[in-house]
């Protein structure tokens, strides 16, 4: 990639630098930029910690942890050399780490981030205008985590592990800062790199339909029956035949309050619209759109229930609605 600089008579070349020539830093410098505008690597992104390290082995940080529109943690990491030397494998290391934060750490390890940096903000306010929530909801928050690394320059191993994680359902982006020198001035080049922008929204289409094929196939291999208030349902069915008994039994239900009786671990609950959206981007119906199938909360929110249901995430949903009082059995 070349920049140039257009004079009235002619294209002037621009030269390469490096970061580490120009004496700039990767924590000192790019960090505390980046902390300030994440949108330059990672766009849509709210910075919740510089420097995170709550484990046992503190030795290991993450350059920067943010959560983007979707309640999806972002780990980035940044390295001001020429490689980028094993970033994935680190960031990897990292995301396994956060992925199991609820939503109220995730208030108290923002709190003390706006504490560190100065901003007389409340936290958990922050975080519910960002998402654009009325409160928490813990089926959504923190379904995934997404890594971006950002350095000057990526090495074909990184690069060919990369494309291999991400064809494994993982999502990880790699974007270039290219540092330029014009006078005394210092350009950078931003570019992703993986995925090509222009491919990336084929190339989520295609890992989503294959994590649906692959469900599918998981499904069709289960012909479990269930049997709920003297009828018999497979899995999906079952699940909707409980929550509309379980808004008969209790009318009052607001989708928030609906939505805390069951576990993080499963997604029960999907706005309509938002459903109506996958549907419309990837043509394969994850939930029940038909319109008697539809709930209507007391506080009016039209919510819809997921019918993707892995046999461990069935026996997840019986464990709570048990709790509740409902009786379902498994016909052998």
């Amino acid at each position: 990639m070349a920049i140039y600089k257009l004079n009235s008579d002619s294209f002037y070349l621009l030269p390469e630098t490096t970061f580490q020539s120009e004496k700039i830093l990767e924590r000192r410098d790019l960090q505390r930029l980046l902390r300030q505008q994440p949108e330059i690597v990672s766009p849509d992104t709210l910075i919740i910690a510089e420097e995170f390290g709550e484990w046992e082995d503190s030795r290991k940080r993450i350059d920067l942890l943010g959560l983007d529109k979707q309640a999806r943690f972002v780990v980035i990491e940044l390295k001001r050399d020429e490689t980028g030397s094993h970033m994935e494998l680190q960031a990897v290391r990292y995301a396994s780490m956060v992925s199991t934060m609820t939503f109220e750490k995730v208030v108290e390890i923002y709190k003390e981030f706006l504490e560190q940096t100065g901003q007389q903000k409340n936290a958990r306010e922050e975080l519910l205008n960002f998402l654009e929530w009325d409160e928490p909801k813990k089926s959504e928050f923190a379904s995934d985590v997404r890594i971006v690394l950002a350095a000057a320059e990526f090495s074909k191993e990184l690069t060919t592990s990369v494309l291999w994680l991400n064809e494994r359902d993982l999502d990880i982006r790699c974007v270039r800062l290219k540092p330029y020198k014009a006078d005394s001035q210092i350009l950078v080049d931003v570019q992703q790199v993986i995925p090509l922008p222009e491919a990336e929204e084929y190339q989520i289409r295609v890992r989503e339909q294959t994590e649906q094929r692959r469900e599918a196939r998981r499904d069709e291999k289960d012909f479990t029956k269930y049997s709920f208030q003297n009828q018999t349902y497979n899995k999906r069915n079952l699940v909707l035949a409980v929550v509309k008994a379980l808004l008969q039994k209790s009318p009052s239900l607001t989708s928030a309050s609906l939505d805390k009786l069951f576990p993080d671990e499963i997604s029960v609950f999907r706005p309509i619209k938002e459903a109506e959206e996958i549907f419309q981007k990837n043509k394969i119906r994850r939930h029940f759109l038909d319109e008697e199938d539809i709930i209507t909360t007391s506080d009016n929110q039209r919510i819809v229930v997921s019918n993707q249901w892995s046999k461990r995430k069935i026996d997840i949903f019986r464990e709570a609605a048990g709790k509740m009082g409902f009786s379902i059995l498994e016909i052998l």
